[in-house]
Order: C-alpha cells, then structure tokens, then sequence
C-alpha cells in the first residue's frame, strides 16, 4: 500500500543554535525507515511525469520502489544508470523545480521528496556498498574536458564508460570546479564530492589541475593530442557593477568570497592562512 500522505518526511537537520557555531552541513539526511517511507509515498504512475523534469532521466519510479522494499544497492545502480553524481545531486540539485515539480502528489499536498531519497540513497552505497567493476571496451579514441564541474565530470564519466580515453584539465588545483569552490561545505560537504570524482579515476578518468587551457596549453595543441575536446568551463568569472570603489581593500566579488571560504578554508582562519577581511558593517549586493 502506498503511503498516502500529504507531506514529506522532514529532512533531520542540525539544531540552530548548533549549527551557527560550526561549518559541517546543516541537513544531516534520512534514516533507512524514513527514506523507505517516503518511497511509499510514490504511486508508481504510468506515465512517470516525474522523468519529464529530470535533466538526466533517471529512473525515479523505479528507484524509489526499490528503497520502498529496502533494496538500497539495487537503488543506487538504477540511478547510476544514467546519472554519475547522485550524492552531489541529491543535495544541490533544484528538486522542487524540476523533478518533484511534476510530481502527482504535489497536487494535493506536497510531492514525494526524491531528491531528499537519492541523498539517502547515495550516501547509503559511500558507507556501506562497493562500487561493482565495470568492464569497460576501450574504442581506441582520446577526449580532452576542460573544466571539472559538474559538466566536465559528467561528460567524462559517460564517455569514459563508453570506451573513450578521458582527460579532464582543470586550473585550479583542486577538481570540482563550483562542486568545491562556489557551494558551501554547510550545503556541500566536499568530501563528498572528493569521493564522486575518485570514482571517476577508479573507472580511468585522468585529471591534469593546474592547467589553463589558453595558457598552459592551447586548444591547437590539445587537438594534436585528442580526437575531440568538450569545453565545460561555466562561469567563474564574477560581473562587476563597475563603479567606484570596487578595487578597495574589503571588496569581495562572490567568486572571490567563496573561493577563499570553500576551497581555501578562510572560515578556519588563522588554522588556515587564507584571511577574509571583516568589517563591522557589511553590505552585500545580490540576494
């Protein structure tokens, strides 16, 4: 019988008079009994409007169902069938707009709470599952990425399941591109996303950090090494209002803001020695 009611299991989460002492990630994710329970609450609908709204088509119903009977690992192979980064997904990806906005229960209440039950899941197989090896037929081909976000790393993780020979440049010297420096750790712990894209390497993925390509190398001299290239370098460079006084000290772009607090670890200043400036009086421009 499904679970017919109205509203989602709420997402256990860090008290906020604990979480405002400390950077570890605010929403602390379902037990096994409340992600099977939430499961329930999908009907199974023929037509799987759900799907529609994912970008990646994962199998939502067929999942879901699986969890609904315990069956975790089976769970988490069905969503990897066509999405490499269900960890990271699960957590950042905009759910409500997208696949539980064309969720059927969302009519009469709220929608089932996929994205809530592929973090459950995914978090599931890190902790206790292992990853079955993948036998994979190499075609004899070379695809160079540029850039290590969420694009690159999954363009690489299909291409190379599909037998081509992968390597990801990336400039900074940490792979994730936004995953590591534009989402915070309270948002995105980055062990997390360090554990998606060692998979990757385990399935053949090379990365080249501290690469611009442009400047380190140049595409003419990548196309001389590869068959073809994939450029997925998003949009790291910040806009500017451009009036005065935006070169003074104390002036973050965001970009710059999240770098130094995510991939560089400002908060723990002075553990670690990337200072943030802080004024007693802040204004922030964009919400």
């Amino acid at each position: 019988m499904p679970n017919m009611s109205l509203t989602k299991n709420p997402m256990p989460s860090q008290a906020p008079d604990v979480r405002n002492k400390n950077f570890l990630e605010v929403a602390t994710g379902y037990t096994e009994d409340m992600a099977v329970d939430e499961a329930q609450r999908c009907l199974n609908c023929k037509n799987r409007p759900c799907m529609t709204g994912c970008p990646v088509a994962v199998k939502i119903p067929e999942f879901l169902a699986l969890v609904a009977e315990r069956k975790f690992e089976e769970a988490y192979e069905k969503i990897t069938e066509t999405n490499a980064l269900p960890a990271v997904c699960g957590r950042v990806c905009p759910q409500e707009r997208q696949c539980e906005s064309k969720c059927v229960r969302g009519i009469k209440g709220e929608p089932v709470g996929i994205g809530r039950v592929e973090r459950f899941v995914a978090d599931y197989h890190l902790q206790h599952g292992k990853d079955k090896a993948v036998k994979i037929e190499k075609n004899g081909k070379r695809v160079a990425v540029v850039g290590s976000g969420p694009s690159g790393l999954t363009a690489a993780g299909d291409l190379v399941k599909l037998g081509y020979d992968v390597t990801i440049f990336e400039a900074f010297h940490t792979a994730g591109g936004v995953l590591m420096y534009g989402i915070p750790e309270f948002r995105l712990p980055k062990n997390i996303v360090q554990k998606e894209i060692d998979k990757l390497k385990d399935l053949g993925v090379k990365i080249e950090t501290n690469t611009i390509i442009g400047k380190t190398l140049m595409v003419d001299e990548l196309l001389e090494q590869f068959d073809a290239i994939y450029i997925g370098t998003g949009a790291g460079l910040p806009s500017f209002l451009r009036i005065e006084g935006e070169a003074l000290n104390g002036v973050y772009s965001a970009n710059e803001f999240l770098t130094r607090i995510n991939l560089m670890k400002g908060y723990k200043f002075p553990e670690y020695d990337t200072p943030v400036y802080c004024g007693k009086n802040v204004a922030v421009f964009g919400g």
